[in-house]
């Protein structure tokens, strides 16, 4: 299960998908709904459109959004039986699988947008629909074929359904040879990926008394207007390296300017400082919290101007900020109280 936010305002102001896909059979379900939706009433959807026609579940996988770590929806699928995984910190691929149908259900929404322009509510039926009858690489079939053992009768391609000829313990053979069929092929699928990624992964190992880079990240919560002309450095450092845990956690030894932080980091965010001491990058600038987000605040406002369009006028402050970055042009002034 994942979430895809952020969407245009459909007719009926929903503007979020909720996409829950089968990892067996890759079939999946688009149910639009509300960002703001309690869980309540999503927990109703959820029973319409998954339980009532699949059962419930033995597993769900998602990732650690607010929804799905709310102690509702784990009192409920507790009581339910069904057991709850969330992906954890650098393994994207816990979740890959609702990840990879989201980026087809944004180009299948993007080419509904451009041919339909509005309405995009009453297309999404069909872009399931579509989905779930289109060839599956890694089952080597159709989801709708897989999921209920027979094509789909479609204007597209008109089947023909009849009566069942299989009865007894035939169906049931051929279900199980279908099941295993279909595992077999999801496997292969996954060795082949895992060998690319392999291939391309290099090894990162540091031993202790090493120099390492320690990588920082902008402050997200400043909204800035043009070109940087200072740009903020990626790694900051270099730091000793005091102990290994594992084969992917290092423990670094911080100044005192650093206290707050956790001296232990995931090898991602390390790197071998190759260069000497002096040309390490200084800490007496930088401003940073506890998480290792870049720290901004404004110091003082230097220049103010006001653009002029045709129906509009807008303010626009020059702002002396306490980081490394130089003086810049931000917006409007009420934005920075």
């Amino acid at each position: 299960m994942d979430f895809v936010t952020k969407l245009p305002k459909m007719t009926s102001s929903q503007d979020t998908i909720w996409v829950i896909v089968d990892r067996l059979t890759k079939s999946a379900h688009f149910l639009p709904m509300k960002e703001t939706d309690s869980m309540e009433k999503l927990t109703r959807q959820y029973f319409k459109e998954v339980v009532l026609r699949h059962g419930v579940p033995f597993l769900i996988i998602s990732d650690r959004d607010s929804k799905f770590t709310s102690h509702f929806w784990k009192s409920l699928n507790e009581a339910l039986g069904t057991q709850l995984d969330t992906s954890t910190a650098y393994h994207p691929q816990t979740d890959g699988q609702s990840e990879r149908i989201i980026q087809t259900l944004k180009d299948m929404l993007r080419a509904c947008v451009m041919d339909f322009r509005k309405g995009l509510d009453r297309h999404l039926p069909l872009i399931e629909f579509s989905y779930n009858n289109n060839y599956h690489t890694s089952i080597k079939d159709a989801p709708f074929e897989a999921f209920y053992g027979r094509k789909c009768r479609s204007p597209i391609c008109w089947a023909e359904v009849g009566d069942a000829q299989l009865t007894g313990p035939e169906i049931v053979c051929e279900t199980t040879e279908k099941i295993i069929q279909i595992k077999h092929r999801v496997q292969a699928s996954r060795d082949r990926q895992r060998s690319y990624i392999d291939k391309r992964c290099k090894p990162l190992e540091f031993q202790v008394g090493d120099k390492v880079m320690l990588e920082v990240s902008p402050w997200k919560g400043v909204i800035r207007f043009g070109k940087c002309r200072k740009p903020n450095p990626r790694y900051i450092g270099p730091f000793k390296n005091l102990a290994k845990f594992g084969t992917v956690a290092y423990r670094i030894e911080l100044p005192e300017k650093l206290s707050r932080v956790h001296s232990t980091f995931h090898v991602s965010n390390l790197k071998k400082c190759l260069s000497e001491e002096p040309l390490a990058i200084p800490l007496d600038k930088i401003h940073v919290d506890d998480k290792l987000n870049f720290i901004e605040e404004p110091i003082e406002i230097m220049d103010r101007e006001v653009k002029c369009l045709k129906k509009s006028r807008i303010p626009i402050v020059k702002v002396h900020w306490n980081s490394r970055r130089g003086p810049e042009y931000t917006g409007a002034e009420n934005k920075m109280r």
